[in-house]
């Protein structure tokens, strides 16, 4: 188990019972499992008294914790029949990208996800879930299908942001970004995303345009990271904490806003305690928010995407 930062007493909690069933284990005569089911007792009250209050900078280390399921675990867990689809059929295929056609409880749908790998290689195969150019051109794609098709689409955003690097300016990273978010408003058929860890910028923005937008409960979404905020605002990347407060990036700050549509419970501790309840849990979100959608005209489902942006916008200008 990775421990985050502020985890450290609960740590040292779980350690320590964890050593007395080790001992109990090697024999010796002495019982020590009253002593162990104690400490146990112990730290399920220090977690509690942890993750119930945590701050937003907190709710960011979660958020970003390599345990968490990712969106390869969610396919996986979720859909049957999934067929990857790759490439943009002009450049080539970009690895922090997945998707393709799935059955979603039996009915046929396209799935695309930011991916960022579980181990030091597929972390860097996938780019640590930072899109290029060719990774959204492929989501386009993959939404072009899906409205010829009539399937709707299930987007499930994981990335610190697009990858700013000189290769992927070079290849239109900005405009691709941009048509991905156009085509998001555009198609005629129900789009449902779900920010299953970091929404970062634009990034997250071209894939979570939706009809429905649910976040984990311990996941964040803002237009910067709070390190690259506090570089801007402050020139010390120090302070992301405070950042990370004035950003209101968290799920319960963001549906007060009237960003995202529903928050889905994680368990205890985070997902990355629970992965295969966590991933039930967003299960349950995408079937209620596709009966929400269900029956809708192509006509409907794009004109109330697009008012719905039109009225966010409104608010933060008036904000």
């Amino acid at each position: 188990m990775n421990y985050l930062e502020f985890e450290k007493p609960l740590s040292e909690l779980e350690g320590k019972a964890e050593e007395l069933r080790a001992l109990a284990r090697t024999g010796g005569g002495v019982d020590l499992t009253k002593e162990a089911e104690a400490l146990d007792r112990k730290a399920e009250a220090a977690l509690r008294d942890l993750y119930k209050g945590l701050t937003a900078w907190q709710k960011c280390q979660v958020a970003r914790h390599p345990d968490r399921p990712h969106c390869k675990d969610y396919v996986e867990g979720l859909f049957t029949e999934f067929t990857s689809l790759a490439g943009d059929r002009a450049f080539a295929d970009d690895h922090a990208v997945m998707g393709g056609i799935a059955r979603f409880q039996d009915q046929p749908v396209v799935v695309i996800g930011h991916e960022k790998g579980n181990d030091t290689k597929s972390r860097i195969e996938r780019n640590f879930g930072m899109a290029r150019p060719e990774g959204y051109r492929k989501a386009i794609r993959l939404m072009d299908l899906a409205d010829r098709f009539r399937l709707p689409v299930i987007t499930l955003v994981d990335t610190p942001g697009a990858y700013p690097g000189k290769g992927a300016e070079e290849r239109g990273q900005a405009e691709a970004i941009a048509r991905s978010t156009e085509k998001c408003l555009a198609i005629g058929v129900p789009l449902i995303s779900v920010v299953i860890g970091e929404g970062g910028s634009g990034g997250a923005v071209a894939f979570a345009t939706a009809n429905r937008v649910a976040m984990l409960e311990h996941s964040v979404y803002s237009v910067i990271s709070p390190e690259g905020c506090a570089s801007i605002l402050w020139k010390d990347a120090e302070k992301m904490r405070e950042a990370a407060e004035a950003l209101r990036l968290t799920a319960q700050d963001l549906q007060k806003l009237g960003i995202i549509d529903r928050i889905v419970k994680e368990p205890m501790g985070g997902a990355q305690r629970a992965p295969k309840e966590t991933i039930e849990a967003v299960g349950k979100a995408i079937e209620a928010m596709l009966k929400e959608l269900s029956g809708k005209k192509p006509e409907t489902l794009v004109k109330d995407r697009r008012q719905k942006f039109l009225d966010m916008g409104a608010k933060g200008l008036a904000a």
